[in-house]
């Protein structure tokens, strides 16, 4: 026993380095694997001999350290959690962005095409409402919805209702018309209230109560049906993996968007709730919002680029 661990004994050694080490190359990973299955040879080997000895143990250990190189397991929850943060998350949002512009473009044309239509159409504002039911959404309805409940539950109801209008896109998406489907909805009743508000010349009011909290709500709903796209084209051209497979892969890793949405689209709720209905000025509050917005993407390009690239 004692020559058999002078011969292996270098072996063992840079097994156990291997499996402490942070992070390996390439090079480093090969010979990692190699070393772990003539290892468990070893050890195989050693506990048919003796195997209550100390080196059994000590080989045991060290093999399962290397195993969770292979799995993917960790055993620190903080560094899975910087790595989620850092590495997957930011990757999988850029993943999505040309297709969440996409989608923010698509938004924005049929938004502004149903406001340029109402707010430029007499007839068009009749059939939507009344003279008087425009003016009370306008001068009242519209303004109050932000400050008629407490900030505090209101905006845990806005982000209740918004994570899930963005968890249907993700998961209804591999329908293929269910996305399409939640973005005219949105864009046409964004689009009529901003009409409505340009037919009475209070377009600025509109927008200094849309924008604050706005910029980065839609472009959560825009990211939420990306990955909703994303997932009905795995199942349309999925290459040379069967479709199911396609699918399944597809959804695994967009689980990670879902995720991240939660705590973007809870963001989005603080400012709903606490900064657009606030005394604070317009400026000041569509300042707020944009900044919000721009965290957003210099998160995605700081991290998200390098990590998916």
């Amino acid at each position: 026993m004692d020559a058999f661990s002078a011969v292996n004994a270098d072996k063992w050694a840079r097994l156990h380095e291997l499996a402490s080490k942070g992070r390996l190359s390439g090079r480093e990973a090969d010979e990692l694997l190699a070393l772990y299955q003539s290892t468990s040879a070893h050890l195989s080997l050693i506990r048919s001999v003796a195997p209550e000895s100390g080196l059994s143990a000590s080989l045991s250990a060290t093999l399962a350290q290397a195993r969770t190189r292979f799995t993917g397991a960790r055993s620190n929850p903080m560094a899975d959690l910087a790595r989620f943060f850092v590495v997957a998350l930011p990757a999988a949002f850029y993943r999505l962005t040309w297709l969440t512009l996409a989608c923010g473009t698509a938004f924005a044309l049929i938004g502004a095409a149903y406001a340029l239509w109402i707010g430029t159409s007499p007839e068009a504002l009749r059939a939507v409402a009344s003279e008087a039911a425009a003016r009370q959404y306008v001068e009242e309805d519209f303004i109050n919805y932000y400050s008629e409940n407490p900030a505090a539950s209101f905006a845990g109801a806005v982000w209740t209702n918004n994570a899930w209008i963005s968890a249907q896109a993700v998961a209804l998406g591999i329908t293929g018309f269910w996305v399409p489907m939640i973005l005219f909805s949105n864009a046409q009743g964004v689009g009529v209230a901003a009409g409505i508000f340009a037919a009475a010349g209070k377009t600025d009011v509109f927008f200094s109560y849309i924008l604050p909290h706005g910029l980065m709500e839609l472009t959560a709903v825009f990211i939420a049906c990306a990955a909703g796209l994303r997932i009905f084209w795995a199942m349309v051209s999925p290459g040379p993996r069967t479709r199911g497979r396609a699918v399944a892969e597809e959804g695994r890793s967009l689980i990670t968007v879902a995720l991240g949405l939660v705590l973007v689209l809870f963001v989005s709720g603080l400012v709903e709730g606490f900064v657009t209905p606030s005394a604070l000025p317009v400026w000041a509050k569509i300042a707020i919002g944009a900044a919000v917005l721009a965290a957003y993407w210099f998160y995605v390009l700081k991290w998200g680029r390098p990590a998916y690239l």
